[in-house]
């Protein structure tokens, strides 16, 4: 698929990643529609969106809401006139560990904070990826896209036993989506960052961040644009189908 060609939504386009993605994408030519719940960032982003190529449009999208979602893609079709790509970006942490005791003190990760990652991170995925793959089948695209955002973390990471499991179920769900609709024409592939410098970071003592550094093979953390260029390899590869990309600067294989 040809980048100017791309008629795209972006979930979790209010920086970060999504934002990455939303921009290049119009810079390129596309036709973007960008959702998130953050008002403000979507504001900021139509800002920068202003004289690029391409056309951008922003709007709110609740992805744990089917309505909300139903109602984004319903509008974004019609204003780009279909949607030939999704970029699944949107995504959170609430990190914490399964059980801790401290002395005397036994503390469990509450079922709250494990539904909420899992609400957004892949009960959402799949809301709007059903949503705008049927906008794709229903117009008739003769190429699909759909790109969804894990992380290195799928493999287990102390801490982020909720994030871990979206992840990982993410992944099961490119390879199961992939094979299903390979007959309408529409390709599936994923991307597995690795630590990567965007607000996701903040509150993370520099020191810290030093350290996480330190610990990949390329001695530095990922930057948004190296998400990109993944990114750009699976929009523009039309055989690439079913197969997650890690992209990590090699923390996937340890440090010697």
């Amino acid at each position: 698929m040809r980048l100017a060609d791309a008629r795209a939504l972006v979930t979790g386009a209010a920086g970060g990643l999504g934002g990455t993605f939303a921009l290049e994408l119009a810079r390129a030519g596309a036709k973007v529609a960008a959702g998130d719940t953050n008002a403000a960032g979507l504001r900021r982003l139509a800002a920068e969106a202003s004289g690029l190529a391409g056309q951008l449009t922003v709007g709110k999208l609740d992805i744990t809401d089917e309505a909300s979602v139903e109602s984004f893609c319903s509008s974004a079709a019609q204003q780009m006139g279909g949607i030939n790509v999704l970029i699944n970006s949107a995504g959170i942490v609430r990190d914490g560990l399964l059980v801790t005791k401290d002395e005397d003190r036994l503390t469990k990760l509450p079922l709250a904070q494990w539904r909420k990652v899992i609400d957004v991170n892949l009960i959402g995925q799949f809301l709007v990826t059903r949503e705008a793959v049927a906008q794709m089948i229903e117009g008739g695209v003769s190429e699909g896209v759909v790109i969804n955002l894990s992380s290195i973390a799928r493999a287990g990471n102390p801490g982020q036993s909720n994030y871990a499991a979206s992840k990982a179920g993410l992944d099961a769900c490119t390879r199961t989506w992939a094979l299903e609709l390979a007959r309408h024409g529409v390709r599936v592939g994923g991307i597995a960052p690795g630590v990567t410098d965007t607000s996701f970071l903040e509150g993370i003592a520099p020191s810290a961040v030093e350290k996480l550094a330190d610990e990949i093979p390329l001695g530095r953390l990922g930057r948004p644009e190296d998400i990109w260029q993944a990114v750009r390899y699976i929009l523009e590869c039309d055989y690439f189908t079913g197969r997650t990309l890690e992209v990590d600067g090699g923390a996937s294989m340890g440090k010697i």
